[in-house]
């Protein structure tokens, strides 16, 4: 099969034919009919995630066919459309005993822990756990961005953050995963306010619902924009991003007992990043992470997609080949983007 492969990190992936992989016996081969290009997929290709092994192939959202079925998958057929979480649980380990599987302790990630969907076809573990069937009317372009960006914004915004009609909400970093919480939490009923240095991707937040905007690139201090446009601070904000600029600003616009919900990764030299705690203290804030979503819990956020009240298809703003993967892979670092851009394998 053809995929992307990158022999060293941070150096120049490059196309090329490999192996085609072989289901585990829980397992099952998707071929891959569409993947997301994610800021977590430069975060792998930098060499910040311990879990890659070089040579690599990277690529963790995904849509596609059942082309392959281990002997002990029960639940899935060669010709069934699925989409997965990024997160591959275990299925039997406390975690996921409790229905926690985002969090599973022996869990497995495409693109991470083994080669992922910039290729024709993938690999994945527990097919039985973690398999999601896309329903028929759903494009896999649409359902390639359900594995990641938009079900880790849909359980950060609804189930961490608990967000309430007429509440504030502030999305710091409006990329992928930010548009998404910027729907989702509008469709929520909620105001919400994007920040964002790019003016390209204000406007795509306006469009999918944001009722104010902070362009950080013109403000001293987005966090007291923030707080000046709510009223006294937002009650629900995230970091979409995932920098120390962006998490601190995200938890100093919070409003008195506001909740902070980290859902952008934060790698650093030294793996810790500073927290405004006193401010956390002082007005008795809530710091959340928040990573992915489970299979057993996406029936609610189709349903939604499916009634039309959120449409996850209008986030899809680019789509590319997989030739062209490679260059838009290094481009992430310098220019991030806005929106979805999906790989046609």
């Amino acid at each position: 099969m053809r995929a992307v492969v990158f022999e060293r990190f941070g150096e120049p992936a490059g196309v090329r034919e490999v192996p085609d992989p072989a289901p585990a016996p829980h397992g099952v081969v998707v071929r891959v009919e569409a993947t997301g290009l994610c800021r977590s997929d430069w975060h792998g290709w930098q060499g910040h995630d311990p879990d890659i092994v070089l040579p690599h192939v990277p690529g963790h959202e995904l849509a596609g066919v059942v082309e392959a079925v281990g002997g002990r998958v029960t639940g899935w057929r060669p010709g069934d459309r699925v989409t997965v979480p990024f997160v591959c649980a275990c299925g039997s380990c406390p975690a996921c005993a409790a229905g926690d599987q985002q969090v599973c302790e022996r869990q497995t990630q495409p693109g991470f822990t083994h080669w992922g969907s910039f290729a024709e076809y993938v690999a994945l573990d527990h097919a039985d756990v973690n398999l999601v069937a896309v329903p028929e009317g759903v494009s896999y372009a649409t359902a390639a961005s359900l594995g990641c960006r938009f079900a880790t914004a849909f359980r950060a915004v609804v189930h961490q953050g608990a967000v309430k009609a007429g509440e504030w909400v502030a999305v710091h970093g409006c990329g992928g995963v930010g548009l998404s919480a910027v729907m989702i939490a509008a469709a929520s009923g909620a105001r919400v306010v994007a920040v964002d240095v790019s003016p390209r991707a204000l406007e795509l937040a306006r469009s999918f619902g944001a009722a104010e905007c902070v362009e950080a690139g013109a403000v001293a201090d987005t966090a007291a924009a923030v707080r000046d446009l709510t009223g006294g601070g937002a009650h629900l904000s995230l970091d979409a991003l995932g920098s120390p600029v962006t998490c601190a600003a995200s938890v100093n616009g919070l409003r008195r007992r506001g909740r902070h919900v980290q859902v952008g990764l934060l790698p650093s030299a030294d793996g810790t990043t500073p927290v405004p705690m006193a401010r956390a203290v002082a007005l008795e804030l809530e710091l959340l992470g928040s990573h992915g979503m489970a299979a057993h819990a996406y029936p609610p956020m189709l349903d939604l997609v499916r009634a039309g009240l959120l449409r996850p298809d209008l986030l899809v703003t680019s789509a590319i080949t997989l030739e062209e993967a490679p260059d838009a892979l290094a481009a992430m670092g310098s220019a991030p983007g806005a929106g979805v851009t999906v790989i046609a394998p």
